[in-house]
Order: C-alpha cells, then structure tokens, then sequence
C-alpha cells in the first residue's frame, strides 16, 4: 500500500505536470524553415544520449513513491518540496524561453546553420547553454521527487559528462565561426550554470 506525504506528493504531480510541458516544448515546438547547415558536428549525439541515460537513472534508481528523500525531518521535506517545485517550473519555462529565442537556429544536435547569429539576449545572457541549464533544473527536480540520493548523483555525473560533450561540441563550431566575438561572449557569460559555470 502506498502512503501518500503531503508536500512530496504535491512535489511529484507538479514535477509531473512539468514533465508534460516539458516534451510538449519540445515536441510540438513550432520552428520556422531552417537554413541549411552550414557545419554539424556529429559527436553531439553521444552527449545528448549520456544526458538520456541520466534522465532513465533519475527515474530507476529511486525511493519509495511520495516518500521525502530526506527522512522525516518535516522541514527539510517542505523545503525540498518547494526547491522541486521552483526548480521544475523554472527549468520548463527557462528551456521555453531560450527554444522561441534561437528560433530557425535551435537544433537538437550540434551545427551552425547559413546565415547564423550569435544569439545572447534573453536567457543567453544569463548562460551560455541556456537549455542544458533547464534540463539539468528538470533532472535535479526529479531526483529530488522521486530519487534516491544515490540515483540522484549518478545521474548528475552523468549528465554532467553528457552536457560536457554537447557544449564543448557546440562551442567548437561558434568558435570557428564567430571568433573573438564568441570568446567575448565565453569571458562574460558562464556555460550552464548562472554565476559559477
């Protein structure tokens, strides 16, 4: 029998309903015609498989269902509840932002199209990879609903490696093209986390 708690119960139907909004953001984004590619770089694929694979460790290696991850202190659990939450509604909404602000240029593996602009208004001003910060924000929001800390960890490892790949792949093409525009941009503005990395 399951024995629902309160605030992570509440915790996992918003980090469900996230989920929801989530692929629907990715699925039935409307692009507009993309310019042919000018550059792909095909090495991308195995960080955005590693990332996948960080998602199935979030969701397999876990907890007992609406269960805290933190034990039975009732204010640790609140807290979590409520960082789950923010960080679940925040990733959704900060993937969304950074998607409608690529426009034709979003693509989910690596590449520079024809007529490429260096994108770093809205969420781009914050960070660099503005989608990878929404994914990591969705993988910590699961972790902490449904996860067992141990899960949790693997799968940031994980990811981290995944991110690794996918931004150091991007990052090589914007290079190449924007030169020291692009390393301007780099100085200034972190990879994915805001204010550290």
């Amino acid at each position: 029998m399951i024995h629902l708690e309160l605030w992570p119960t509440l915790a996992f139907v918003v980090m469900m309903l996230s989920w929801f909004a989530f692929v629907i953001t990715f699925l039935f984004h409307k692009k507009p015609p993309s310019p042919p590619d000018k550059k792909r770089d095909p090495s991308s694929i195995i960080g955005i498989v590693l990332q996948g694979v960080s998602y199935g460790i979030v969701w397999t290696i876990r907890r007992m269902w609406f269960t805290p991850m933190f034990g039975s202190n009732k204010l640790l659990e609140i807290a979590s509840a409520i960082l789950t939450m923010f960080l679940a509604i925040g990733s959704v909404w900060f993937c969304s932002t950074a998607i409608r602000t690529l426009g034709k240029q979003w693509s989910l593996a690596a590449r520079v199209v024809e007529g490429h602009k260096l994108v770093t208004e809205g969420p781009y001003s914050v960070v660099r990879n503005p989608i990878y910060a929404g994914m990591f924000g969705m993988l910590l929001a699961t972790g902490l609903a449904v996860s067992h800390w141990i899960g949790l960890v693997i799968a940031m490892v994980v990811f981290a490696i995944g991110t690794f790949i996918r931004v150091r792949s991007e990052e090589r093409l914007l290079r190449e093209m924007f030169g020291v525009a692009f390393e301007a941009y780099a100085r200034r503005v972190p990879a994915v986390i805001p204010f550290l990395i």
